[in-house]
């Protein structure tokens, strides 16, 4: 499907351009979520930001920042969107995140009732990514988006890399993401390569078709949908439970490696077995490029570890699920400081990690992974096992690790994040947001 589509052109310079192209590897970020308060003058300010919002086609040109822009299904109507514009919109969207809580297994302490405003209470309408390659270089676009008219900023939150370069639980971060064919860009070895139907609205997509536009092209046309997620990270209790379960200090990092299928440093077990490869983690040539079908029962690899389960690659092959329809283009940011290296018990200190998951179906894509990929584990005959880092575990939960002569069976698992709160958003192609701001 793929090779027989390679020759399909995006229009970038219509495309927001966090949709297609990665920050760099070290940079400092802002998430900043706004109310409608005045349409007039909301659309007025929109005007005046969009020279600044960054394409597809010039995130490379050397610039001090890039700046994208999303709207919630409640941003769009209090913008003056017409409500039969949009609905035709999917119902989730429509519905929003805090609805769909059932679906994403948002319970207990991850329940919408418990999440931090303004999350999940309707104020959310507009929302400004930024990023940046210096601290310094945020001051200019944090002015712009500070100074918009006819709204008010209800959240603000500072993203980033942590010095030590990798997310608060120890991992480095980011490695695998599908490319999307058109984009211009070069797969790297082991890099699935995807169709843009699966991520823009309007292209062919996996399952032979053209995505369909849900309302008017004007605002439709090279959109996509978007999770903004925000999940606390409870580093202390993580590393008390690699503790309790681990034979040796050694042995720490192998469950480590165990629970996400990658070292800490970023190797993958499935080319790195027996200890880590710091050099093969760099390497973008060889960091990403395995299968698991010469691992059916999860020796090397745990069938349940995270990167099996939210990219399962050839694993389902003898099965009805085909994966590529299910992957999503994700962006993390890490926030808060870093938990000291030698604590074992939490500082009261708000930290964790945002998730940005992007794709054409929040419902086929981002949905599907939670629900059935990542809280639960009957696709790879693992029952009610769900995601041992980011599943919503309540403390009775179990993780298999498959050995020789015996397996090995991690119990009382907690839960390490706890979802803060999240939105779904549309980010609108570069005409749409022009379309929309008149």
């Amino acid at each position: 499907m793929a090779s027989a589509n390679a020759e399909i052109t995006l229009e970038l310079e219509d495309i927001q351009g966090t949709i297609l192209r990665r920050r760099p590897d070290k940079y400092h970020g802002a998430y900043i979520l706004y109310r409608v308060d005045d349409v007039a003058a909301a659309k007025a300010s929109l005007r005046q930001v969009l020279p600044h919002v960054t394409s597809a086609s010039d995130w490379g040109v050397p610039r001090p920042f890039t700046l994208n822009i999303v709207f919630t299904h409640e941003g769009l109507l209090a913008m003056g969107v017409p409500a039969e514009d949009l609905s035709h919109f999917p119902d989730e969207f429509c519905a929003g995140m805090a609805a769909r809580k059932q679906v994403l297994g948002d319970y207990g302490a991850s329940d919408p009732s418990a999440w931090i405003a303004p999350f999940g209470s309707g104020q959310v309408h507009i929302g400004v990514m930024i990023s940046s390659k210096t601290e310094a270089e945020l001051k200019e676009p944090l002015q712009i988006a500070h100074g918009m008219s006819g709204v008010t900023v209800v959240y603000h939150l500072d993203v980033g890399v942590p010095p030590t370069g990798r997310e608060h639980f120890g991992y480095r971060d980011g490695i695998n993401d599908p490319l999307v064919i058109g984009s211009g860009q070069v797969p790297h070895p082991g890099q699935d390569s995807i169709l843009p139907g699966e991520f823009l609205l309007g292209y062919p997509n996996e399952s032979g078709g053209i995505t369909p536009l849900p309302g008017p092209q004007a605002l439709t046309r090279n959109g996509s949908f978007l999770a903004f997620r925000q999940l606390h990270t409870d580093v202390a209790a993580f590393r008390r439970f690699l503790r309790s379960n681990a034979r040796s200090k050694e042995d720490e990092e192998l469950v480590a490696a165990k629970i996400v299928g990658r070292w800490r440093s970023g190797a993958p077990l499935m080319l790195a077995p027996e200890k880590d490869d710091p050099d093969l983690a760099a390497d973008p040539q060889r960091n990403d490029n395995f299968v698991y079908a010469s691992d059916p029962k999860g020796l090397i690899c745990p069938l349940g570890s995270h990167i099996r389960r939210t990219n399962p690659r050839d694993g389902l092959a003898d099965s009805i699920v085909n994966p590529r329809i299910h992957r999503v283009l994700r962006r993390g940011a890490a926030y808060g400081p870093v938990l000291p290296e030698d604590a074992m018990d939490d500082d009261g200190v708000e930290r964790g990690i945002v998730f940005i998951f992007m794709g054409a179906s929040i419902a086929q894509q981002f949905e599907f992974v939670q629900q059935v990929w990542i809280n639960n584990g009957d696709f790879v005959g693992l029952g009610e096992e769900k995601d041992a880092l980011v599943g919503n575990n309540d403390g009775t939960g179990t993780y298999t690790i498959p050995d020789k002569p015996i397996r090995r069976r991690l119990s009382g698992l907690p839960a390490f994040v706890t979802v803060r709160g999240g939105e779904y958003c549309f980010l609108p192609g570069m005409q749409a947001l022009a379309w929309i701001a008149r």
